[in-house]
């Protein structure tokens, strides 16, 4: 265990310190506002403890600027991002919020048992990789992603978890969202209810947010992709060794100049005048400036071009295929849903249209029969005719109102067939 509460005499007040990476750290300043949160840090050895630490400490610790201590706060909402700095990566993905060194793995405590499990997974990795000469020596094609796993740096096995359980969760949640959708839509077209319409419409927008959230992702691991500057910069284990072998090989040199000048001694026969010392002593420094500026630029260019960045590519590219498979799962749920309304749609419209037709039809048939009010309203004045006392007039009456009735109904359904508006 590598936490230690050590009280320091501040002032007045004791305040705690927490040793992280061989360094010992604030744990938080109340004065400042800073209010501590708790972190799960794993190491490389595969052993993990929670500690409290605020924005501040971390800050220094890790050596990132303060927007990027707000990336990983829960309390705001930021996109979905992947960023490479100088001695960290920061990751702000979904439930995954960390930060990720060349020595240890550091994620904001979560109570999500899905992303605890992974952390356990990492866990049960790293201490599995720890010696295990003979999983790396085994041979056959079984053993090869086996060795290709324990050769990764370690910042690059702990991306791949982060990364590992968000494309999991995403993948699940449109796998279950899937599940409800499209039973729905197939009972839909059998039947559309109220109920189910707003069913659908909740799945829809659950769909929208979702496939939001999915895109997100993949354009995080698209963009880091398709930079290779930002994709160099994660290889924080192979920029910790050259930056120690830089240092080294400086030191080393700065020896041999040193011992070579007690060798010569300060020379007798030829005395330098002082005059002329200050522009060989500016063509040094200005050597050693250059060499200085040489080892910098050298050094990024062999960081731009190593094998673990091939290795990184590769990690991410099968990343990126998975969450593009997610997204394109979301897309077709998508299409289905809106074949569905259109599907719906034409329902609705032909059940619409057959009601006109039928109210078409019902509109001149009452009009076929209005002759008949139109004969009772006139003989049912108060007049006298002769003709009302021989029985057979009102069946001459009642036919002739019929035939009246049957030609004006045929007259007017010709005409509506006529416009198309009606079927033939």
């Amino acid at each position: 265990m590598a936490e230690s509460a050590l009280p320091e005499n501040n002032g007045d007040h004791a305040v705690p310190k927490i040793k992280l990476g061989g360094g010992f750290y604030y744990l938080h300043n109340r004065r400042l506002g800073q209010g501590p949160r708790n972190w799960i840090r794993v190491d490389a050895l595969g052993n993990s403890q929670v500690i409290e630490v605020d924005k501040l400490t971390m800050k220094h610790h890790c050596d990132l600027p303060a927007r990027d201590i707000r990336l990983l706060d829960p309390l705001l909402v930021y996109p979905s991002t992947i960023l490479a700095r100088e001695k960290a990566i920061v990751v702000n993905m979904e439930q995954i919020r960390c930060i990720i060194t060349a020595d240890e793995f550091l994620l904001l405590n979560s109570r999500d048992s899905y992303v605890l499990q992974h952390v356990e997974e990492l866990q049960r990795r790293l201490k599995s990789g720890v010696g295990d000469d003979q999983i790396r020596q085994a041979g056959g094609p079984d053993d090869v992603l086996g060795r290709a796993y324990f050769e990764l740096p370690f910042e690059f096995k702990v991306l791949e978890v982060a990364l590992e359980v968000v494309c999991a969760l995403l993948d699940s949640q449109v796998t279950n969202h899937e599940l409800e959708v499209y039973p729905l839509l197939d009972a839909l077209t059998s039947k559309v209810t109220t109920i189910n319409l707003e069913r659908v419409r909740i799945l829809k927008s659950r769909a929208v947010a979702l496939t939001r959230r999915v895109q997100k992702v993949r354009d995080a691991i698209e963009h880091l992709m398709d930079n290779d500057d930002d994709m160099a910069e994660m290889c924080l284990t192979v920029k910790k060794k050259t930056k120690t072998k830089t240092r080294m090989e400086s030191s080393f040199s700065g020896d041999q100049s040193s011992m070579q000048f007690r060798s010569k001694g300060p020379s007798v026969s030829a005395p330098v005048s002082p005059v002329s010392s200050p522009p060989d002593s500016g063509e040094r420094l200005k050597h050693s400036l250059t060499t200085v500026w040489g080892r910098r630029k050298s050094m990024r260019a062999s960081e731009s071009t190593p094998e673990s960045l091939e290795d990184l590519e590769v990690l991410l590219e099968s990343y990126f295929v998975l969450i593009d498979s997610s997204l394109n799962k979301l897309t077709t749920m998508k299409e289905y849903i809106d074949d569905t309304e259109d599907f719906i749609n034409i329902q609705l419209d032909s059940q619409r249209n057959r009601l006109i037709q039928f109210e078409l039809l019902v509109t001149t048939t009452t009009l076929a029969l209005a002759i008949f009010g139109t004969v009772v309203g006139v003989f049912g004045m108060n007049f006298d005719l002769p003709f009302f006392d021989d029985p057979a007039t009102f069946i001459r009456i009642v036919i002739i109102a019929g035939v009246c009735g049957i030609i004006i109904f045929s007259a007017s359904l010709g005409f509506l067939k006529y416009k198309k508006l009606m079927p033939h």
